[in-house]
């Protein structure tokens, strides 16, 4: 007997969420032992069984060398983002915050929540709302004023971009004007300066 594909993928999802769950409940209490394993299987099950989550329709194309990309890109914004936030808080300078509106190119629910995620990891921003059906995020900067605005902007549609191109099929790029004449540049950085500035 075998299963629907989409049966199937559920089915694997539910196993790699009760195995990742009791990992984490092991973690938090700090003793691998079987007792904490048991424990940590009954509440995962629990948890996936009596609180389903939606299901994402996902029709995207995985690139391997996009993701990479998308993982290294993430890792040279912490490393910097960091030390700028630590220079920060050493130095006398009072930062400027704001609250920046950024429309997203795609409206998929999934890349929107991968944007939103991986904006808020970097230190000195953090989504504080996003808006599904428009698919515009509200994002905190902490020191807009060394950049600007408009960097900021393009800084979050940058890793938006790179969400996309990492698992969007070639019609939702499309869709999110990646592809053919007229497509936008790789927009820059968070941490680079201010155009008017190079």
């Amino acid at each position: 007997m075998s299963l629907h594909p989409r049966r199937r993928g559920a089915l694997v999802f539910q196993v790699v969420a009760v195995v990742w769950l009791s990992l984490v409940w092991v973690g938090l209490w700090g003793t691998l032992s079987p007792a904490n394993v048991l424990a940590g299987v009954v509440i995962a099950l629990l948890v996936v069984r009596g609180l389903p989550m939606p299901s994402i329709d996902y029709h995207g194309h995985l690139r391997p060398g996009r993701l990479l990309l998308l993982a290294g890109r993430l890792v040279v914004d912490l490393v910097v983002a960091s030390t700028e936030v630590a220079m920060l808080a050493l130095g006398r300078r009072t930062p400027q915050s704001a609250v920046i509106r950024v429309p997203l190119r795609s409206h998929s629910d999934l890349y929107l929540t991968l944007t939103a995620q991986l904006v808020s990891l970097v230190p000195g921003t953090v989504v504080v709302e996003a808006h599904r059906i428009s698919g515009t995020l509200y994002v905190h900067v902490l020191d807009v004023a060394r950049t600007g605005v408009e960097e900021q902007r393009r800084a979050v549609l940058a890793i938006e971009e790179r969400v996309l191109w990492a698992l969007a099929s070639l019609d939702e790029l499309d869709r999110a004007g990646l592809t053919g004449p007229g497509a936008p540049a790789v927009p820059a950085s968070p941490h680079l300066p201010p155009e008017e500035a190079r």
